[in-house]
């Protein structure tokens, strides 16, 4: 994938930092969730380090015609505005079912109190709304990408 001219700046920035990096290793630039406010606060967890995992539909990745991620792909995590702030590295991908998500993997993801109880009704949250916007409906066995990534870079203080 092509890095968008918008973010070119930043990931030469980046790749400079990192002693070069191969731009064929850039799978997208991103914010979070659907909404601001979610963007925001999850992209925040990411830069404290709380947030060390994320969460998809596989539905939305063959909607959008999106090839899966896989270990040693980079991302620029943006704010909802697209401002960069970081870039995370694929640690590791599994699909599973949103019933078998574990434990573990909600304690990774670092959102809420961290319990599974609390990833489940938040996901449940996102994932109801983004089933309704792909014509889908929400089930305990709809196949989730659990993405597991490490922040290999952040912006400066004060960059833009």
């Amino acid at each position: 994938m092509r890095i968008p001219p918008q973010f070119a700046e930043f990931w030469d920035t980046f790749a400079r930092a990192a002693g070069g990096v191969a731009a064929e290793r850039f799978y997208e630039a991103f914010a979070f969730g659907d909404s601001a406010t979610l963007a925001n606060e999850l992209a925040e967890l990411v830069l404290r380090g709380t947030k060390q995992a994320t969460a998809g539909s596989l539905w939305a990745f063959e909607a959008e015609g999106k090839a899966l991620l896989a270990p040693g792909a980079l991302s620029i995590v943006t704010n909802w505005a697209q401002k960069p702030l970081c870039v995370i590295e694929t640690k590791s991908v599994e699909v599973l079912p949103f019933r078998k998500v574990s434990a573990l993997f909600a304690a990774t993801e670092g959102e809420g109190d961290g319990s599974l109880s609390f990833w489940r009704e938040a996901h449940r949250q996102y994932f109801t709304r983004e089933c309704a916007r792909l014509g889908r409906e929400f089930t305990e066995d709809m196949p989730v990408v659990c993405e597991v990534f490490a922040m290999v870079y952040r912006a400066a203080e004060g960059a833009a």
